[in-house]
């Protein structure tokens, strides 16, 4: 059965996402079921290193009672390196009660969490929840863990639109304020593609009217759910604004610049690319996009997207 994605973001109740599997909803007396969580990242531009330290995970089932997974040693992990479909695991294969969850947070050690930011590669920046959610990073929304049935699920980090800047008096350099999307594993696929940046770089630099693409940086892939979608830089609000943003890389050294999208469901996608910087204090006319196309994702496929420039 395939079922569609919902977006749990922070102080935002979403749909239900349901598990996929038989034996019906799992609601029966002393069922149970178990089930993994992981952690991925959908990536940020401005960072070198977002290393948090992870020290347990609780679900609340809806008939009021948490679960509570406290891991012996805090599982630190600098989010950059869980990009292209890369993840660790939080939990795997823990008994709990079968039923509905409408909440989950991540308890976070904030001592052993910080930034390095690419202007200041030498330097550790300090990072703190908001004293609001001393209890743990909140996703609030419905998932279903069904009886006699493992579910595997991916909470993606979303390290752009999660670390703020708080611009004024604060007790760290900056907050902690997640915005995630909780995917059904095996409900996701992926896209893959690749970006021809030594032309598109010559072809701004000699045309007068297109601004040219940063210094050391090639571009990102945007990513916005839906077809057909105009893009528009991150510094909009989560609803319309991307998805994720995915570094192009030349990861083999061979003039190849390629891009992975993981842990996409089922159904259209918009993407778009750019050379230029975003820096998240810029607005969207400052920012030109080029190779808009519209891709469609299978779940449990990779889908090969158009080569950009895209061809007349």
């Amino acid at each position: 059965m395939k079922r569609s994605m919902q977006m749990f973001a922070v102080s935002a109740l979403a749909a239900g996402v349901a598990a996929c599997g038989g034996g019906g909803d799992g609601s029966a007396t002393g069922s149970t079921g178990t089930v993994s969580f992981n952690m991925t990242d959908a990536p940020a531009m401005e960072f070198t290193d977002v290393t948090v330290a992870f020290t347990g995970i609780r679900l609340k089932h809806e008939d009021g009672d948490w679960i509570e997974f406290t891991f012996d040693q805090p599982k630190t992990w600098n989010l950059l390196d869980l990009q292209g479909g890369m993840h660790e695991p939080l939990i795997t294969d823990e008994e709990v009660p079968a039923g509905d969850y409408t909440e989950l947070r991540l308890m976070v050690d904030t001592a052993d969490s910080y930034v390095i930011e690419s202007s200041q590669p030498d330097v550790e920046k300090t990072l703190a929840v908001p004293s609001g959610e001393q209890s743990g990073l909140k996703l609030k929304g419905n998932f279903v863990v069904a009886a006699d049935t493992s579910t595997d699920f991916t909470i993606d980090f979303n390290v752009a639109k999660s670390i703020v800047n708080p611009q004024g008096k604060s007790l760290a350099d900056y907050l902690l304020k997640p915005s995630l999307r909780l995917t059904n594993t095996l409900e996701t696929g992926s896209i893959t593609g690749e970006v021809d940046y030594p032309t598109i770089n010559s072809t701004r630099s000699a045309d007068a009217d297109l601004a040219n693409c940063s210094d050391g940086y090639y571009g990102s892939i945007y990513v916005y759910q839906g077809a057909g979608v105009t893009p528009t830089d991150v510094n909009v609000n989560t609803e319309d604004g991307p998805l994720m943003t995915i570094p192009v890389k030349d990861d083999n050294n061979d003039g190849m610049y390629s891009y992975t999208a993981a842990y996409l469901t089922e159904g259209d996608y918009t993407l778009s690319y750019t050379c230029q910087l975003d820096d998240n204090e810029t607005t969207d006319d400052t920012v030109e996009f080029e190779g808009t196309q519209t891709v469609s994702v299978v779940a449990g496929e990779e889908t090969q997207a158009d080569s950009i420039p895209l061809t007349p």
